[in-house]
């Protein structure tokens, strides 16, 4: 933390926080509107600023993250933690999301429709599932 860079882009920051696997995926996310600073996008070359705080949506998981300090290179996520609060509710982390919600199901691509035995097998599953979530 004593080498902290005095500017560094957003993107470089998501990756090297390891929320983003690359730094081109962490720019496409700021390009597509998946990164805000209050409210409003954030474009790639943003500068970081020790305690904004922002919200990243990454498929269907949204996060909430305030900036503790600034982190230029990539580490292993263990010495990372210390440069990020996760300020995101339990209600939005993706284990409290996963507990109720159904498993999405889908046929492979090009398999044709399903036959009578498949479709029962299907409403089998379903309904198995539903009986969980009640």
């Amino acid at each position: 933390m004593n080498n902290e860079p005095k500017k560094l882009r957003i993107d470089k920051y998501l990756w090297a926080i390891r929320l983003f696997k690359t730094r081109s995926l962490a720019t496409d996310a700021c390009k597509a509107g998946k990164v805000k600073l209050n409210g409003q996008n954030v474009k790639p070359s943003y500068i970081v600023k020790v305690g904004d705080t922002y919200q990243v949506q990454k498929g269907t998981e949204r996060r909430i993250l305030k900036v503790i300090s600034l982190l230029d290179r990539r580490m292993d996520a263990k010495s990372v933690a210390p440069y990020y609060e996760d300020l995101t509710p339990v209600e939005d982390t993706h284990s409290y999301q996963s507990m109720f919600q159904a498993p999405l199901l889908k046929r492979d691509r090009g398999s044709g429709r399903p036959t009578k035995r498949d479709r029962r097998e299907i409403d089998d599953l379903q309904d198995g599932f539903q009986g969980l979530n009640q």
